[in-house]
């Protein structure tokens, strides 16, 4: 259970992995540290962006699963709900079924592409707007929370013979124009300044 080297997409070398162990009294001790350490600690790793991995103490099994299960638990029981309970159904309903093997890939690919495009909207909208936010964001903002609402609800997993939802033509050329005229409106305003 050595600590195995990762790369970053540049193809520099980043963190080494961390190697978790868990034990039988369902304490987890982190071998780079050399530390005990919690559930919470694990998710804090997620999200800084480390890669960890949980070996069973005892037997060595790879563990990595069901620990990443159970911060998942953990968070949706502290309020934090982020999965609704219809994909949460229609999720169990896949275990045992012929569709089962495909369902990971499509979500793990759904979230990687729901990431990819979060990060290029916060860019553009960096870049467009800089530190200068005009009046009437506020509208933007609810206008761009029903746009992502819509697109959420397209991340279900499909359903065998259920029809795949689209956005209609006239909602999508609506959004490209008023993101068009909101840009024209921000190059007037910075030219302005």
């Amino acid at each position: 259970m050595s600590q195995s080297k990762e790369t970053d997409p540049s193809g520099a070398a980043a963190k080494p992995q961390v190697v978790v162990k868990k034990y039988a009294n369902r304490r987890l001790y982190n071998t780079e540290s050399s530390s005990y350490i919690t559930l919470d600690s694990l998710a804090e790793m997620v999200r800084a962006g480390r890669d960890f991995v949980v070996y069973d103490a005892k037997t060595g099994e790879d563990i990595t699963r069901s620990v990443l299960t159970q911060i998942i638990v953990e968070e949706e029981a502290k309020g934090r709900a982020l999965l609704p309970t219809g994909f949460l159904r229609q999720l169990i309903g896949y275990y045992g079924d012929s569709m089962q093997s495909l369902v990971p890939k499509y979500l793990e690919d759904a979230l990687t592409s729901f990431a990819s495009q979060q990060d290029q909207m916060r860019k553009a909208v960096e870049q467009t707007m800089g530190t200068f936010f005009p009046f009437g964001m506020e509208e933007v903002g609810r206008q761009n929370m029903a746009m992502m609402e819509r697109a959420m609800s397209l991340f279900t997993p499909f359903v065998p013979g259920q029809d795949i939802p689209k956005t209609p033509p006239d909602e999508t050329e609506r959004l490209r124009a008023e993101v068009e005229r909101l840009s024209a409106e921000l190059a007037t305003m910075k030219r302005s300044k």
